[in-house]
């Protein structure tokens, strides 16, 4: 497995003048140089990213995929205004950014750019990738900093209008049942079933906290030589949020089968073997954390993770369909959403457990 990401030349359907975005890059970075290398980086599933080489430094652009897209999808706005707020008021880690672009007319799309950092991504949470002693570490590093993310006063940052703060699973709930009815393509019974349960089995309590929206090792990156999350990444999901959402999201490793290609599951894994935590230590560390006693409503969280991921994972599929997904591997992406609603409705109709 790559612990460094992989670079491809830019494919066909991403393809964008050049010559006129180091022209915009050269007016709006100062000191950014004459010469421009642009490599795609291969994986992740919608927004594009690409690696910029100068004479000065490297650096990262993100962009809308080109296309039709669902509405308030890829809003790469709003991840370089979180991302911006949290450089700049918190310890959070993110990566710096250097500027955003919202005229279409550069490259085709919006956009914007941020420095490159040096580190390793391991994407499935089972660590393979690192020596043992570092796994466990790993974890806990994880935790710990989604529960500083979620531990940040949005209005001190600037980001009060992030999102309604209230309400939230709610919205999510009606958002991706929209999302997916705008790209079903084959009969999901277990996605209809939990259309009709989440909106009745709301979580009891409401918070606000900023939401990642898809925090999994994938989108952390480590330092190069010790484990430690130097960097949340793809923040294209984020919003005002309930943030025990982010966490159930984080734990559905638990729930999912390690045997299957890509779905970075960790059932049927001996958890111990490995050196990395199982979901109740998880739990009990983030609680810790953000000065919990305990979690309400777990199922739901957890069921409303797997609904929302599976909604995600049923466009992906779509949009491959119809051409233009960001990865080649999108079309087996798509056939795994059927999974993910089989295991959420399970999880759903057992109810709490005890």
């Amino acid at each position: 497995m790559s612990i460094t990401p992989e670079l491809v030349d830019v494919l066909p359907a991403h393809k964008f003048d050049e010559a006129r975005l180091l022209t915009w890059l050269q007016q709006t970075i100062p000191g950014f140089g004459t010469r421009l290398d642009v490599r795609q980086f291969q994986g992740g599933q919608s927004n594009p990213t690409f690696l910029l080489d100068t004479d000065s430094s490297q650096y990262v652009l993100r962009k809308k995929p080109p296309g039709k897209t669902l509405p308030s999808a890829h809003m790469v706005e709003r991840e370089y205004k979180v991302m911006r707020a949290l450089s700049e008021h918190t310890s959070v880690p993110v990566p710096n950014t250097r500027a955003l672009c919202e005229d279409s007319n550069v490259i085709g799309t919006p956009f914007y750019v941020m420095d490159y950092l040096e580190g390793r991504i391991v994407s499935h949470s089972a660590l393979r990738a690192l020596d043992r002693q570092e796994r466990l570490p790993a974890h806990h590093s994880a935790i710990d900093t989604l529960a500083r993310l979620h531990s940040v006063d949005v209005k001190a940052v600037g980001l009060g209008d992030f999102g309604r703060p209230e309400g939230y699973v709610a919205r999510q709930v009606a958002r991706w049942s929209k999302q997916y009815l705008a790209s079903k393509t084959d009969e999901l019974p277990a996605m209809d079933k939990l259309m009709a349960w989440l909106p009745e089995n709301l979580p009891s309590t409401d918070e606000c906290a900023i939401a990642h929206g898809d925090y999994r090792f994938g989108n952390l990156m480590l330092a190069p030589q010790r484990p430690e999350v130097i960097a949340i990444l793809d923040w294209e999901l984020s919003t005002l949020g309930h943030p025990l959402a982010d966490l159930a999201y984080y734990c559905l490793p638990y729930y999912l089968p390690s045997d299957l290609q890509g779905m970075r599951g960790l059932q049927g894994e001996d958890l111990e073997a490995l050196g990395i935590p199982d979901e109740q230590e998880t739990i009990a560390r983030y609680c810790r954390q953000t000065g919990r006693d305990g979690i309400a409503d777990w199922h739901v969280f957890l069921a409303f993770s797997l609904f929302r991921l599976a909604s995600i994972l049923q466009g992906v599929y779509k949009r491959a369909l119809d051409g233009n997904a960001a990865n080649a591997d999108a079309l087996e992406v798509g056939r795994r959403a059927s999974l993910l609603a089989d295991v959420g409705w399970r999880i759903a109709s057992e109810g709490p457990s005890s």
